[in-house]
């Protein structure tokens, strides 16, 4: 049975985004989703988000986003990967000129595009000046959402947690964390965003009932944010969707939540 798109969030509640990294539909979930269209438009019939990752290895031409778009509801957002030549190879150090061929890239999704996904490698330490310097070109050059995603236990500290409230930006709460204060919700808390690798085994593990009900709960509380996201990664075996789809049914039985789309 095809699943139904729940309702939008009640006005004074954060806008709830459940999804996935990527839009792959697996056989085990193929039920849940219409027959007919591509995966993007077929997950997207159901579900109201979803992370691209692909832009991290390489650039696509404007036509591989447009079609994306037009692929979509006018109510879909994607969030989009900041690419490893930025974080991994410039070590955030990039010039003007390469935020601004992303950026360049990733507005053709228009009104459908929403937080751009910083994430730096695990050896990657918080060193303050750099740390200002590109948060703060990147702020000046993209007004919308952004969301950070650090893995060194230096950028858990109240001097880089300052930088990125000032600057509106959001920390990541990951699954597995690098460090305990990697699991929850850190920066600018107008926006939460969630991002779930799978447990024990990263990208493939599925996510156990007392884990999500445990999610559910802390998603729950987060009632002074404007919007809140929630990616499964675990997508190697298809665990993602199925941990969406219980997660779902958790916080739509939840009657102080916003309803999760």
């Amino acid at each position: 049975m095809v699943a139904k798109p729940l309702k939008q969030s009640k006005p004074n509640q954060p806008d709830l985004r459940i999804g996935t990294a990527g839009w792959s539909i697996p056989r085990q979930s193929a039920e849940q989703f219409p027959a007919n269209g591509t995966h993007l438009e077929r997950y997207a019939a159901v579900l109201t988000c979803a992370e691209i990752n692909s832009s991290f290895y390489r650039p696509h031409r404007v036509s591989t986003w447009a079609k994306w778009a037009a692929s979509v509801p006018d109510d879909f957002r994607f969030a989009v990967k900041a690419p490893k030549t930025i974080t991994h190879e410039a070590r955030l150090a990039c010039t003007p000129e390469d935020l601004k061929n992303f950026l360049a890239e990733i507005t053709t999704l228009g009104p459908k595009l929403g937080p751009i996904l910083v994430q730096l490698p695990p050896s990657l330490a918080f060193q303050s000046a750099t740390a200002k310097t590109f948060f703060t070109m990147l702020r000046d050059l993209h007004q919308g959402p952004i969301v950070f995603e650090p893995r060194h236990a230096t950028w858990f500290t109240a001097e880089a947690d300052d930088l990125l409230k000032v600057l509106h930006i959001a920390r990541v709460a990951a699954d597995p964390a690098p460090v305990p204060e990697a699991a929850t919700p850190g920066g600018w808390n107008k926006l939460i965003y969630y991002r779930l690798h799978g447990s024990p085994r990263m990208y493939y593990s599925p996510y156990t009932q007392a884990f999500l009900n445990s999610l559910a709960d802390s998603i729950a509380q987060h009632q002074q944010a404007s919007t809140v996201w929630c990616i499964f990664d675990n997508t190697a075996t298809g665990a993602a969707l199925g941990d969406v789809n219980i997660l779902r049914n958790l916080l739509h039985a939840k009657p102080q939540t916003a309803n999760p789309t």
